[in-house]
């Protein structure tokens, strides 16, 4: 893809903080609790990568009702370490 295709403009606040266009955080899946990791090579070109790190990624399963239990007779089921 060449550098201008496709290209967006955001700009920087005084505290130094930008937003990502939305269509961008669609298209490459980035959410909340999600990291970047900015790289500058030698030339001064930057490079973004994404670190996905969401808080409550469990928050999308349903739960599962596992009836009672007791966990002395389940050591005693399987032993002791």
């Amino acid at each position: 893809m060449a550098a201008d295709e496709g290209a967006e403009e955001t700009t920087v606040s005084d505290s130094g903080m930008t937003t990502i266009p939305a269509d961008i955080r669609e298209r490459l899946d980035i959410g909340p609790g999600d990291k970047l990791r900015w790289n500058v090579d030698a030339d001064g070109e930057i490079a973004v990568e994404i670190v996905h790190q969401r808080e409550g990624v469990f928050d999308d399963f349903e739960p599962v009702d596992a009836g009672e239990t007791n966990a002395v007779e389940a050591e005693t089921g399987f032993g002791s370490e």
